[in-house]
């Protein structure tokens, strides 16, 4: 390749999307929406220099089937070991350094492009080559110290050189024309007009010698190749070599052009003689076939069906069926796919290609060569996989024992298994061995051996003993916000094994789940078997999420019935789609399903799937995410570097408790990203006036108003006043799945005893009036109400029970004691204090009856600031699942 002979310098660097090369001399555009690296390298380079001569390197991504260096594509051995491994590109804007190739281009910025709605882009014009000597940092942006590339220019001396550049110019020359020509067929593929010909072909005439690199470079742009060839012309930094790459990548196209345009021309009126048929008098559809696979670049010109007396299917389509064929027996097909996959391979080689069952047929073929039937990612436990695993969940969530506690006892569930198996393999192969030796030292023609039926007994009675890898299906629900979807991603990442996310909100054709069957046009596999496919393993971790979401049964079936048989461990290893119509075996596939309410989900889909509630956070796990999470996160998508904001505990806190009252994180990360934005306005504004100096990254709590506006919450509770007749009660949203505080409040009138109710209030509330108005007036005399126990306490009064937020519809068994407590207190003219709330159902004996919701429930009170709970006895083993500082901030009274 020559020696680089340049000279160092320091360089920020931008990683190029996946399979884009930027040569010298070619202008690009590189998208940048969700790229916060061109925007930390763009603030930090305009402030001090020109917008026209802002410079920096662009370097491709690597290819997995190039070498590090760019010299040498790898041998077949290792092409197919990493297509085994089905491997992924990175996006640029989560590459880190081992992702760069090792060769880049320095650019300059020509400007940004984009319009209202539509994705921005960055224009860039590429100048010199380099070579990477050193990355030294990668975040914000990244930063590398290169080797400019110092082109020799060539001289007439230079005979090699020469002759290149004279090829590369006649080839250049020889492709545009050829692409003038295919255009101008009525059937041509290629188009180019005769203004953009005439432009390419002056443009290439003015090219010297002393431009042969510059030259080498626009036409490896324009010619049709891999990136690994892209990349290679880039690693050329001698131009002998660039111009030897470049004129064997034309020589290709041009060829390929030229055999296509020999073939297609024949499709046009005029015929030529001497085909050995007469074109003219073939049929229409005949005539379209002929056409068809002319422009597909045959080498022969017989009509559809003969070639010098063979049927057509001899020469063309043997090799796509081989082709198909052998993909079918990589993928390793269950018996009984491999049995419907030669029956349709023997219908599809004796089927006329245009039929229009042909298509059906070979992609149907093609659907069962992608879906992984065998093809699993191994698990590899070795001595810290239950600690890495531990480690990596607690890294990415706070809290959330429950899950991670289930997750780690499937993991070590499926590591004893493992090598429970494991030793059972090394059994067989001892007794196998052992059989084989007792075949050989006796005669084979003795068909009964007493030993060797022995041993294959054992064999049969070990393989029996094998445990069978079945994975649970869990529902992880609770409130929105509080990291259900991201969670699946952990649980992917520590087992090791691949993640699809499959949506089901909105979901209301069953055939979207189970498949379409191949009688309809269009049919196509369901969701679960397309995931299969991309995944490309049966062992990945599927995400269902929005499960309570899924449609119900409507005309065109019932997508939660569909569910059942994907969501039932003892049904799932032979799952039918209605496309594929062969069983797949799903039983290795760890679904996790995510819900915000049970209450949508049919109860059969319900019974298969292993509940975990996930419920909301408390003030101290929420500064805790803010801390690790949410504030370094936003820091970096808003530009700002993370000394540039600091953000005290107190002001945390007063953000959480005064603008973000919800059960998860989403509104506190919105709330702290527009903290940054505020700091990144004042920031940029000091770095405008050249007053750095003057910014302040402290965020002070009386800064919060003008951020954020006025609180929307009020603190505390207990510094209101009350009167008889108003108690404090606790509910549980079900929506939203968020605990609060409910104030009831029942006065009295003169009247005849007519009762009113307002606030919204559904039937169960309703009765729960009745039921302690009924109750009170039963032991009026007992609880000192009245002097009398024949006397009617509501005799000549009537009462109102309103509960205030009357726009929020209200239910649920959670306020009977509260009503008994607000009418004893409204009848006794005794004031609760308002920092005492309560729940539990009442019954017309007065027993408290237990409710639900009881964490959702302790958390909302603290929350709102009460000091005392009065809980049904029967709930005491709810409060195990509350947070120690819940407990710890609350005196719970337990009632019967």
């Amino acid at each position: 390749m020559g020696s680089i002979h340049g000279k160092r310098s320091k360089l920020p660097i931008v990683p190029l999307p996946k399979d884009v090369v930027l040569l010298p001399g070619v202008t690009l555009r590189i998208p940048v929406s969700n790229r916060p690296d061109i925007a930390n390298l763009l603030l930090n380079r305009t402030a001090s220099l020109k917008r026209e001569r802002v410079v920096f390197a662009c370097v491709p991504l690597k290819s997995p089937y190039l070498s590090a260096d760019g010299q040498q594509l790898l041998d077949d051995g290792a092409s197919e070991a990493l297509q085994d491994e089905e491997y992924e590109a990175i996006d640029a804007g989560q590459a880190r350094k081992e992702d760069l190739f090792a060769y880049g281009t320095v650019a300059k910025m020509v400007g940004v492009q984009g319009r209202a709605h539509t994705e921005p882009y960055l224009v860039v014009e590429g100048i010199r080559r380099f070579e990477i000597v050193e990355i030294l940092k990668e975040r914000p942006f990244f930063e590398a110290e290169v080797m400019l590339n110092d082109e020799s220019v060539p001289t007439q001396k230079d005979s090699e050189v020469m002759n290149l550049f004279q090829q590369l110019k006649q080839l250049s020359r020889e492709l545009l024309t050829l692409l003038r020509l295919a255009s101008l067929l009525p059937s041509g593929s290629a188009t180019l007009s005769p203004m953009v010909a005439r432009r390419f072909d002056l443009f290439i005439s003015k090219k010297e010698l002393s431009e042969a690199g510059n030259l080498a470079d626009f036409m490896a742009d324009i010619v049709e190749s891999s990136l690994e060839e892209k990349l290679r012309v880039l690693a050329s930094m001698s131009v002998k070599d660039r111009l030897e790459r470049v004129v064997e990548l034309l020589n290709r196209q041009v060829q390929g052009i030229k055999s296509n345009i020999k073939i297609t021309s024949i499709t046009t009126t005029s015929f030529p003689s001497g085909l050995g048929f007469d074109i003219n008098q073939l049929d229409p559809q005949q005539r379209e076939l002929f056409a068809r696979r002319a422009l597909a670049g045959l080498t022969g010109l017989s009509p559809p069906g003969m070639t010098n007396g063979k049927s057509d299917e001899s020469e063309k389509e043997p090799n796509e069926i081989d082709e198909l064929q052998q993909r079918l027996d990589e993928a390793k097909l269950s018996p009984e796919a491999r049995k419907v996959a030669d029956r349709e391979l023997k219908r599809l080689r004796k089927m006329n290609p245009a039929n229009a069952e042909y298509g059906v047929c070979r992609t149907y073929l093609e659907n069962l060569a992608e879906i992984p039937w065998t093809k699993v990612t191994e698990d590899k436990f070795g001595a810290g996989t239950l600690q890495r695993a531990r480690k990596q969940l607690d890294d990415d969530h706070y809290g959330l024992e429950k899950i991670k506690k289930r997750l780690l006892e499937y993991l070590a569930v499926l590591k004893l298994k493992q090598s429970f198996n494991d030793e059972i393999e090394r059994q067989i192969s001892q007794i196998s061995a052992k059989s084989r030796a007792s075949a050989n030292s006796k005669d084979t023609s003795n068909t009964s051996d007493p030993v060797r039926d022995s041993l294959e007994t054992k064999v049969q009675l070990l393989k029996s003993k094998r445990m069978v890898d079945k994975s649970p299906i869990l529902l992880l629900v609770g409130p929105p916000g509080t990291g259900k979807t991201s969670l699946a991603k952990s649980v992917a990442t520590s087992l090791g094994r691949k993640f699809h996310r499959i949506s089901l909100g909105g979901v209301r054709d069953e055939a979207e789940i189970r498949g379409h069957r191949r009688t309809y046009v269009a049919a196509m596999p369901g969701l679960i078997v397309n995931g299969l496919k991309k995944v490309g393993v049966a062992n990945p971790v599927f995400l269902l999420d929005e499960i309570d979401k899924i449609g119900g049964s409507n005309f065109h079936g019932d997508p939660s019935a569909a569910m059942l048989e994907v969501l039932d461990p003892e049904q799932n290893h032979s799952f039918s789609d209605h496309y594929i119509n062969i069983p797949i075996d799903l039983s290795k596939v760890l679904f996790i399903a995510t819900a915000n309410s049970l209450d949508t989900i049919p109860p059969p889909l319900l019974d298969r799937m292993e509940t975990i509630a996930l419920s909301g956070y408390t003030t101290i796990e929420k500064k805790h995410i803010a801390r690790q999470h949410l504030i370094p996160k936003q820091i970096r998508i808003n530009g700002l570097a993370e000394s540039q904001v600091v953000l005290s505990d107190e002001v945390i806190e007063k953000i959480i408790s005064s603008y973000t009252r919800e059960s998860g994180v989403r509104n506190l990360e919105r709330a702290i990203g527009s903290v940054c934005r505020y700091k990144a306005v004042q920031y940029a504004d000091s770095k405008d006036a050249s007053q750095l100096g003057a910014y302040n990254p402290t965020v002070s709590a009386n800064e919060l108003e003008d951020i954020l506006g006025i609180e929307l919450f009020d603190e505390e509770i207990a510094e209101r006043y009350s009167r008889p007749g108003i108690v404090t009660g606790l509910v549980a949203y079900s929506t939203g799945g968020q605990g609060s505080i409910l104030f009831i409040e029942v006065a009295d009138m003169p009247g005849n005893g007519r009762v009113q109710l307002t606030g919204k209030l559904g039937d169960v509330l309703k009765e729960s009036v009745e039921v302690a108005l009924t109750w009170v007036k039963a032991h009026s005399f007992e609880l000192g109400l009245t002097h009398d126990p024949s006397e009617d306490i509501m005799k000549n009064r009537s009462l109102h029970v309103h509960c205030p937020s009357g726009a929020i519809p209200k239910d649920g068994p959670s306020a009977g004691l509260a009503h008994t407590i607000a009418l004893i207190s409204l009848f006794s003219n005794k004031v609760v204090p308002p920092q005492i709330a309560m729940t539990g159902e009442v019954s017309l004996r007065g027993r408290v009856m237990p409710v639900g919701g009881i964490k959702e429930k302790l958390i909302g009170a603290l929350r709102a600031g009460v000091k005392t709970v009065l809980l049904p006895y029967a709930n005491r083993k709810d409060v195990k699942d509350v947070p120690q500082e819940v407990k710890d901030g609350l005196e719970i009274v337990y009632i019967k």
